[in-house]
């Protein structure tokens, strides 16, 4: 099942998206929300964590990190997949609400995902699934930022590990009558092939409604000994935070597992196309492995 807890690589992407947005150039996506909600603590040791070279230990609360010397590591190695995905995700969403009117959008591990804040649309009822010291933690910042928390937004405390997924959002009043839409963002890069499957198989079950699932994922050239130097890099920095890579997948073996659990592929954006859809143009570029699925119920 999905992982347990945020981890570092998910507070990695959430500096990625407050980074982009207070001081990229060209936006891709602009998450406005996300420095705040991260707060400066965070973002600086987070910042420092890039700077040392991922080293935990070497972070110091008494010293800001450098742009200057992060800027092209994060350009590089972070922020091209948590930018791009959420832009590819948030984007479906829309279009589903704008097909469906009433909905539910469910984002699988949450973490610091600002949509509920952003979202104009009363008609998206949001759950927001995570474990629950990370939802904990993200409640206690928006009461510190005295946020006003939407009507329209309901936090399912879920550990992955030993909970059930559908009997969470059952108890939490979700509603397997109502068109849903699902992000599972980040996950399958941890996961064998058949434990993300039962992810979906779930889904799949809960859904009586018409309900669209995006998700990305790290294709079969990924780990390969003559893949591109910054997948494998990439793979060294997760590894090096406790989050170890596993083997990609292809794209046959996940259309095999979508079909078998009742889903077909409605969208299929590969590096090519990814590349130039959100970063024609500008010094970011789509990672050589990364794929995005949109996959909705048969």
């Amino acid at each position: 099942m999905i992982a347990a807890q945020e981890s570092i690589t998910a507070k990695l992407c959430s500096f990625a998206r407050a980074y982009h947005s207070n001081i990229g150039h060209k936006k891709i996506f602009d998450d406005y929300l996300a420095y705040d909600l991260m707060g400066r603590d965070e973002f600086e040791r987070i910042g420092q964590l890039i700077q040392n070279d991922f080293e935990t230990e070497k972070t110091d609360k008494n010293y800001s990190f450098d742009q200057e010397q992060i800027s092209e590591k994060l350009d590089r190695y972070i922020t091209p997949i948590p930018i791009s995905r959420i832009a590819f995700a948030e984007k479906r969403l829309r279009q589903f609400a704008a097909e469906y009117g009433k909905c539910q959008y469910v984002i699988c591990g949450a973490g610091m995902d600002t949509f509920a804040f952003r979202n104009e649309n009363s008609d998206i009822r949001i759950f927001e699934l995570d474990h629950p010291d990370t939802g904990r933690y993200k409640r206690k910042r928006i009461h510190e930022l005295e946020w006003n928390i939407p009507g329209n937004l309901t936090f399912v405390p879920v550990d992955f590990s030993k909970d059930d997924m559908s009997a969470g959002l059952l108890k939490a009043g979700f509603d397997p009558e109502i068109p849903s839409f699902f992000a599972i963002l980040g996950v399958s890069y941890y996961l064998r092939l058949p434990v993300f499957e039962q992810t979906i198989k779930k889904i799949g079950e809960l859904s009586k409604a018409p309900c669209r699932i995006v998700f990305d994922y790290p294709d079969e050239t990924t780990l390969k000994h003559d893949g591109a130097e910054r997948v494998q890099t990439l793979a060294d920095i997760t590894e090096k935070l406790g989050e170890k890579m596993l083997h990609g997948y292809s794209y046959e073996e996940i259309g095999t597992v979508l079909g078998d659990q009742g889903f077909k592929v409605e969208v299929h954006e590969t590096p090519g196309i990814i590349q130039q859809r959100y970063f024609n143009g500008c010094n970011i570029k789509a990672f050589e492995n990364i794929n995005f699925i949109l996959a909705s119920n048969l």
